[in-house]
């Protein structure tokens, strides 16, 4: 089975495009396992919305480790099994909490052995630097490294906010030469171009 991972800075809304893609391709219900990037620590099921309520805020690092669920994507006639990850998010910089930056490690790993790349970039801070979900130097270094796999893609996340179509021009701007998806985690906005983009990957 394929391993599609989400990555990206703190806050762009890795976990919440993972369960609301989960739930466009059909799941009403998330079997997510817990992990480093050698084995699973632990199992839960989560409906939709219990996953929302439970996984998803505005605090910084509110993923503490790998979190992946199964999902069919349907291919033609039929569908394949694609291993979803969601990762912890990535900073400028070494991170002081030693638990963060034992799981960002595991992300890093995780994200060589990947067979799809899906890199959340928050169109709405796109323009500023002050915050932690805006552009920075680990984006420039994931993109350096993750284009070199035919599976890459920059979500533009956001895009239902304020100034995120200024930040999209910026983010083709400084990514171009990439495929850039502009979504809505959110409101499932172009949740079709990206389940076309990972159909073509696995």
């Amino acid at each position: 089975m394929k391993k599609c991972t989400i990555i990206g800075k703190t806050n762009v809304g890795k976990t919440l495009f993972l369960i609301n893609f989960a739930g466009y391709l059909g799941l009403k219900f998330l079997d997510i396992s817990l992990c480093d990037d050698k084995k699973i620590l632990k199992k839960y099921k989560l409906s939709i919305n219990q996953a929302i309520y439970e996984l998803v805020n505005d605090q910084t690092h509110k993923t503490r480790c790998l979190q992946s669920i199964i999902v069919d994507v349907p291919m033609g006639k039929g569908k394949k099994k694609l291993q979803l990850i969601d990762t912890v998010g990535l900073i400028d910089g070494i991170h002081s909490n030693i638990e963060i930056r034992k799981a960002i490690s595991h992300t890093l790993t995780i994200v060589r052995v990947s067979d799809i790349i899906l890199h959340i970039v928050d169109a709405a801070s796109a323009g500023r630097d002050e915050l932690p979900s805006s552009m920075g130097e680990v984006d420039y270094q994931l993109a350096q490294f993750a284009q070199l796999k035919r599976g890459y893609a920059i979500l533009a996340n956001k895009m239902d906010l304020p100034d995120a179509k200024e930040g999209l021009d910026k983010i083709k701007s400084e990514f171009s030469g990439n495929l850039i998806i502009p979504i809505s985690a959110l409101h499932k906005k172009g949740f079709k171009e990206v389940r076309t983009f990972v159909a073509h990957n696995i």
